[in-house]
């Protein structure tokens, strides 16, 4: 539970203070504590500084009821690593029992508080009770799993008096922490730890492939062994079904082992208890693999793991530069095209890379225009490509080497209008064509083996609503849709899990959808933009279009959205952060290169995408 710290100073008593500041800076207007007064909200401090760590203080001597429900509350929002000055605002046994860790619930404004005062009116000089309340915004699981969250928050802390040192301290309290957005994002942040898909391998290799399962950790109280020690519990429950980690079960930290810090040559040693002491070197590399890649991104760097069994003897040695050759990340290949449907509704292509506007026609029957397309989408090897019929009706597979033909369709759409017809395909990381049909009568998420065959019916379980777009993340085990409802349109992320024995056709399923755009209310377009990060185009109720990142728990990414452009229709990102972002506007087909503002690559051209 704490304060929303985003807004105007407050007056500073003359008395006590809730924080201590710490660091190469000290910044005016810390939130402090009133030496008397009623509670009528939790205002709102001037947010610090990421690098200034807060320290709260403990109770004043003689602390009114209302000086100790708001001390706790800003408490709770400083960077002491186990809430101990928290506690000191509690009884004894609440202290005892309180579970910080269990969840941290997140307001829009922080919690107001107010007195609830007893039925007939009378009080009990030596207990109190305050009700907590705020608009819910999201909710942080003890999984450290992060779930965008509506409606009202509405909690109780109980205040009894101690009957020996007369002071007065909160005996009743709900499990976790509650704090405003503004405090949240100031106290938490968003890290990738990485398993490895259990039911895909990366086409024809048999290379692990690695999923990013997104967690928030507390920013400046050890994040690095916050992270190593999450790693290490596991993935979370909505990602588990379809994703493994080489780490033995049970594996954690060796005892007595309370932090993580790499030298000064990057190195990170990681002393494990006995569950994993017996893992050969080909399991400990994975095992290395997946802390690299869950700690790469934090500061400061790791370029090298060691791994130590429980007796300090060395399991393995692992290099960044190792990792990438044995776990496939992100793309199986580095996309090398951007490709796109010219003003003769052909497949052509240009280097994802280039600055240049010269495009050529791809190889085979998808560039030649005998079928003019309405949507296309290519291989992830570059090597097949898949394009919708104008109308929307039929689905059309071919190779993309020169002289293929492009043959009958492999699907047919019986709906009426091109709106009730078939979605753009998307290919996954094992060969497979994903598109779904609108057809009215018939709705369906259909599978094609290699692109060809008998269509798999997807099932479902769980969709409110008809399928408008389908992107099938690099990893293979998750797929963004965009569903219409009453005709509204929202992002969803579901879970691919596949069953059914070699050589059989499979049972695919899309499980435990969830939104990603909880605030948005017209999506009209979106791409995987990074390991669990999308750039979707779309209008809050009564707003105007925006083209923004989004998570795919539905936090939003820190850093700036993409430059702002009028009437995008469709959208085209890589997971290859080194390619740019291209739109389809008004403009035509548009790109906009890191550090640089849009930039027109061709006048007439429709759906760009890049492979996948």
């Amino acid at each position: 539970m704490g304060a929303d710290r985003e807004g105007g100073a407050r007056r500073k008593p003359a008395r006590a203070a809730a924080y201590v500041v710490c660091g190469v800076v000290v910044l005016a207007g810390c939130a402090s504590m009133p030496d008397s007064g009623d509670l009528r909200g939790v205002e709102s401090t001037p947010r610090q500084d990421t690098q200034v760590r807060v320290f709260a203080m403990p109770p004043r001597e003689d602390a009114t009821q209302a000086e100790i429900v708001q001390g706790f509350l800003e408490a709770l929002t400083s960077d002491d690593p186990n809430y101990k000055t928290a506690r000191l605002y509690l009884t004894a046994k609440a202290a005892r029992n309180w579970q910080p860790e269990a969840s941290t619930t997140v307001l829009a404004d922080g919690p107001s508080t107010e007195v609830v005062r007893p039925p007939g009116g009378r009080e009990d000089s030596d207990a109190f009770t305050y009700a907590l309340t705020g608009d819910r915004v999201a909710t942080v699981d003890s999984q450290q799993a992060y779930s965008p969250a509506d409606g009202q928050y509405s909690q109780r802390v109980h205040l009894a008096k101690d009957p020996k040192s007369g002071q007065w301290r909160i005996d009743g309290l709900p499990q976790g922490v509650v704090m405003g957005s503004s405090d949240f994002q100031r106290n938490y942040m968003s890290v990738n730890k990485y398993y490895f898909a259990s039911n895909t391998t990366a086409g024809t290799t048999s290379q692990p492939i690695a999923v990013a399962d997104p967690v928030f950790v507390r920013r400046r109280v050890d994040p690095m062994t916050q992270m190593v020690r999450s790693l290490l519990d596991g993935p979370t429950s909505w990602l588990g079904p379809v994703v493994r980690s080489s780490f033995p079960t049970g594996t954690a930290l060796r005892k007595g082992v309370t932090s993580l810090t790499p030298d000064d040559q990057n190195k990170l040693t990681v002393p494990l208890n006995q569950k994993a002491s017996r893992v050969g070197l080909a399991r400990c590399n994975e095992m290395a693999t997946q802390i690299l890649y869950t700690l790469r991104t934090m500061t400061p760097t790791v370029d090298e793991v060691e791994l130590q069994a429980a007796n300090g003897a060395q399991l393995c040695v692992y290099s960044e530069n190792n990792a990438q050759s044995l776990v496939t990340r992100g793309p199986v290949n580095h996309p090398v095209y951007l490709y796109f449907l010219d003003d003769k509704h052909r497949v052509v292509r240009i280097p994802g890379g280039s600055r240049g506007t010269h495009t050529e026609a791809v190889p085979g029957a998808l560039g030649e225009g005998t079928k003019p397309l309405g949507s296309v989408a290519v291989s992830r090897d570059e090597e097949s490509g898949a394009g919708v019929s104008l109308d929307g009706k039929s689905l059309y597979v071919g190779s993309m080497v020169s002289g293929a033909s492009l043959g009958d369709p492999v699907l047919t759409s019986q709906g009426k209008t091109a709106d009730d017809r078939l979605t753009a395909p998307s290919w996954d990381v094992q060969g497979d064509l994903w598109v779904a049909d609108r057809d009215p009568k018939n709705p369906r998420l259909l599978l094609l083996q290699n692109g060809a065959g008998q269509p798999i019916a997807v099932d479902t379980l769980g969709l409110d609503g008809r399928i408008e777009s389908v992107r099938v993340a690099a990893d293979g085990v998750r797929i963004a849709l965009i569903v219409e409802k009453n005709g509204q349109r929202s992002l969803e992320i579901g879970r691919i899990q596949r069953s059914g024995a070699t050589g059989e056709q499979p049972v695919v399923s899309v499980l435990e959808l969830r939104s990603a755009t909880p605030d948005l209310e017209e999506i009209t377009a979106m791409s995987w933009a990074g390991d669990s990060r999308l750039v979707v185009v779309g209008r809050a109720k009564g707003g105007v279009q925006q083209m923004r990142y989004v998570q795919v728990d539905g936090s939003t990414p820190e850093g700036p959205a993409p430059t702002a452009l009028t009437g995008v229709k469709e959208i085209a990102a890589s997971e290859d952060d080194k390619l740019p972002l291209v739109a389809y506007s008004e403009d035509g087909i548009v790109r906009l290169p890191t550090g640089a503002q849009w930039q027109k690559v061709v006048k007439t051209g429709s759906a760009p995408i890049y492979p996948g």
